[in-house]
């Protein structure tokens, strides 16, 4: 079969052969693929950086972790996790398999999941989001942070604040459901004024954070104490667009009641990663279905992989391949 071949980290798939998937267990089904998106996720493993790469590349591989597809009986689905999805055919699994609903297109239906799972499975999961709170999406311009946005006020937020360096991204973000934007290319001292009369006014409940370094550190030192009870924060990092690393200092900590975690592959129980495949992921593709969940997608063909891995992507869109 035709697909995505990864001959060596660091370098762009080529359009090339592989052989053809072969179930390995009762839970793998063959399914003919229609189409895969392009994830920061597929480019860090085939780049070799990404923790959850598999180490030394020792024959060539396809590259890919989730797609759709039609199953042999007709069924079109969405599947996640087996590798290889940038292909003619592929394997998916029963057990993170998501059948589509009517209505939704297959490069919409590549291109979501992704995002949802980076959305929906930290203020669900990671930050246990509640009718009526405000959250804070920081980087909101990128293609996850805008799909949080949408599924924050899904989720019955009160007031969604968003960041990011876009001025064009950020005031469309206002179509989106953002009630309130943040230029980070402001002044550090005006961004810091900026969040703490935020947090003063309408305490801020969850910051999910697609960026990490800077614009992190400057959140943190916003929401910093000064001796007296604090309004609790959940702090989720999803992203490292700006940093992989922060300098938090301890006082910070010490003096608000902060809870800091992440939310990626790992940090998700297999408990949840079941809820997401059996009710999460099912809701918001009916969501997208029926016009209420959106994505900008830019599209390519297969066969211009090579070509089309390292092209610039406009800012908030997602890079899908068609088969």
């Amino acid at each position: 079969m035709k697909a995505a071949v990864l001959h060596q980290y660091g370098e762009a798939p080529k359009y090339g052969e592989l052989p053809d998937p072969i179930p390995q267990n009762d839970n793998h089904l063959v399914m003919t693929m229609k189409a895969a998106a392009v994830k920061n996720l597929d480019k860090g493993r085939a780049s070799g950086a990404h923790y959850s790469s598999g180490g030394q590349l020792h024959k060539p591989e396809g590259v890919g972790i989730d797609g759709v597809g039609v199953l042999a009986d007709g069924t079109r689905v969405y599947s996640f996790g087996m590798g290889g999805m940038i292909a003619e055919m592929g394997l998916a699994d029963k057990n993170k398999m998501v059948r589509l609903p009517d209505g939704i297109d297959y490069v919409t239906a590549a291109a979501l999941p992704n995002a949802v799972m980076g959305a929906a499975g930290a203020l669900h999961f990671r930050a246990g989001i509640k009718q009526g709170e405000t959250v804070l999406i920081n980087g909101a311009t990128g293609v996850t942070g805008k799909v949080a946005v949408q599924i924050a006020k899904h989720y019955g937020a009160k007031k969604v604040i968003v960041t990011g360096r876009n001025a064009d991204s950020l005031n469309k973000l206002k179509e989106l459901g953002a009630d309130e934007i943040i230029s980070l290319k402001q002044e550090d001292e005006q961004i810091l004024t900026t969040l703490k009369e935020i947090h003063k006014s309408t305490p801020v409940d969850i910051v999910i954070d697609y960026l990490w370094g800077h614009p992190a550190e400057l959140i943190l030192t916003a929401l910093q104490g000064k001796g007296g009870a604090t309004h609790p924060v959940r702090f989720v990092t999803v992203g490292g667009m700006a940093g992989d690393k922060i300098e938090l200092s301890s006082g910070i900590l010490r003096s608000s009641d902060i809870m800091l975690c992440g939310s990626g592959l790992g940090s998700l129980s297999n408990q949840a990663m079941g809820e997401l495949f059996r009710n999460i992921l099912p809701e918001m593709l009916q969501l997208a279905a029926d016009g209420k969940l959106k994505i900008d997608t830019v599209t390519a063909d297969l066969k211009d992989i090579e070509e089309t891995w390292h092209k610039d992507v406009a800012a908030g869109h997602r890079l899908v391949i068609t088969m």
